[in-house]
């Protein structure tokens, strides 16, 4: 059972976030904070997997609040939720630590789908905010980088990538260096994501 924090200053969004986790059988919410102090408080307390963050609140905002949760709960896995998408914004929430950067306008199963992913140690984000982080697009790839790029942005390993495409997996490991390469990126999650952005995600 994963537990969930919600973090948000609004009492409507706060009813709509614990009526939409209820409905899911595998969370559990440990609490609702009104602002950052209160959501280090009950963090502190009930040592939730996951924290839904807001990041506007007046007084401790959720910037200040991911970056000190991290001493009151090192376990919790903060997803930002909020209606900005400006890249000062953004960067500023994964530097205090933050893993996932869901917008305000996402899906109700795609906000499950999201907390489920931190839960597993993934890095949600939605669409428009990684457009914010990966601006680069039209990148030349070989069909087989697309290949491999198109099977890593389903989440699937490189052994079972070479099984499906029937090569090494060495050669995937090679494919994947230049896919990282061309596009800017260092790691698979912001692979994946240039990849669902531009159409080959699953």
């Amino acid at each position: 059972m994963t537990t969930v924090l919600v973090v948000d200053d609004h009492e409507l969004v706060r009813r709509g976030l614990l009526d939409l986790l209820g409905t899911a059988d595998d969370l559990t919410v440990v609490g609702a904070a009104v602002d950052g102090e209160d959501a280090l408080r009950l963090a502190e307390q009930t040592q939730p997997d996951v924290v839904l963050m807001d990041l506007s609140m007046p007084g401790t905002d959720g910037v200040e609040a991911t970056r000190r949760l991290a001493r009151v709960s090192p376990g919790s896995r903060v997803v930002v939720l909020t209606s900005f998408s400006e890249n000062e914004r953004i960067v500023a929430a994964l530097e205090a630590g933050a893993v996932g950067y869901l917008l305000k306008d996402v899906e109700p199963d795609e906000l499950l789908r999201g907390v489920r992913a931190a839960a597993r140690g993934d890095a949600p984000f939605s669409p428009r905010a990684a457009r914010v982080l990966l601006p680069r697009t039209g990148h030349d790839l070989s069909p087989r980088e697309r290949d491999v790029l198109r099977l890593v942005a389903e989440g699937l390993p490189n052994k079972t990538i070479a099984r499906r495409l029937g090569i090494s997996e060495k050669t995937v490991k090679a494919h994947l260096t230049s896919v990282f390469t061309t596009l800017g990126v260092t790691d698979r999650t912001s692979a994946a994501l240039w990849a669902q952005r531009n159409g080959l995600g699953s």
